[in-house]
């Protein structure tokens, strides 16, 4: 099967109207920089209209709680910039703020810093809510690190999206947060250990929770091979699926060293950032747009059912 990073995603006629719920950066701009400045970000937003994608939520890693209100504040400022310039091909609906709420066990935590990661603590979290003044649409965290689920309660009192990821609950603790209105889980199959148990662990217990879920997956052919990718679309449903990016600042650019946030990534000629030990991925070298171009490639999907994964389905769950 055709991957996401391979010559033939590249070619041919756009794809138009993306969602993307999840995009760390591209063409060598990376969201997660302290200080982004406005015109990398208006560049980024070009790049993304080309690729096809007309709404998207620009995503912030784990950081420390200081860094990631001046990270908020600042992205909150550019969002409001440029969404009132009609002239650009695609706009910012919100920002996605992965973390810091994540399991820090080996695994888990992925590609994010270990030592960020925290447990909840609600006077913590409202100061982010209120460093994005408005634009946080959609918290990954970890139930088993909001104990009492407090967190997540904040948090749909603010009409917030509320997605597990980077996690590893217990299936009641999964129950519980959602419950509590967690509805998402954020890049199913992926930020858990390369070698699980086989029957107890968080996949299944997703998958045995599937009724009251819905997920993202990341298409590029790498985190999830493509036939895994289209079972789980079966067994989810078409209406609970949303594809994504998760691209960071390598996506679009030859293999090389890239930034995500304060850490170096090494991309190799496969077009798959890796952390420098690598032992694991850090975030994808592929945009939504090349990603589209892959799955019409590889599989017989209606239009309708493209047209849920990669735009409607994101989008009403913004609602936009």
């Amino acid at each position: 099967m055709i991957n996401a990073n391979e010559g033939q995603t590249n070619e041919g006629q756009p794809s138009q109207g993306l969602v993307d719920l999840q995009i760390n950066g591209l063409g060598g701009i990376d969201f997660n920089q302290t200080e982004l400045e406005q015109e990398p970000w208006r560049q980024a937003i070009e790049l993304l209209g080309r690729d096809g994608t007309s709404h998207f939520l620009p995503t912030l890693i784990t950081d420390s709680i200081e860094n990631l209100c001046r990270k908020l504040s600042n992205l909150a400022r550019l969002c409001e910039h440029t969404s009132r310039d009609l002239s650009l091909p695609s706009k910012a609906v919100g920002i996605h703020l992965e973390g810091p709420f994540l399991s820090a066990e080996s695994g888990y935590i992925g590609a994010h810093p270990a030592h960020h990661a925290i447990a909840m603590d609600t006077q913590q979290l409202k100061r982010l809510v209120d460093a994005a003044d408005g634009w946080l649409k959609l918290v990954t965290l970890a139930p088993e690190r909001d104990s009492n689920c407090e967190g997540i309660k904040l948090l749909v009192r603010e009409n917030i999206l509320v997605a597990a990821g980077h996690c590893n609950p217990s299936i009641d603790q999964l129950r519980r947060a959602i419950d509590a209105g967690l509805t998402l889980f954020t890049h199913l199959g992926n930020a858990c250990p390369p070698n699980l148990p086989r029957h107890e662990n968080v996949i299944h217990r997703v998958l045995a929770l599937r009724e009251s879920l819905k997920v993202t997956l990341i298409a590029d052919g790498f985190h999830l091979p493509m036939w895994l990718l289209e079972n789980w679309i079966e067994w989810f449903g078409d209406e609970n699926v949303a594809i994504i990016s998760d691209a960071i600042s390598a996506a679009g650019l030859p293999p090389g060293v890239y930034q995500l946030s304060d850490r170096k990534v090494d991309v190799g000629v496969d077009g798959v950032p890796r952390s420098q030990d690598r032992t694991h991925f850090v975030g994808s070298g592929s945009t939504l747009g090349r990603m589209h171009k892959a799955c019409n490639l590889n599989f017989a999907w209606s239009n309708h059912r493209v047209e849920k994964l990669f735009k409607s389905n994101a989008a009403r769950w913004l609602g936009l």
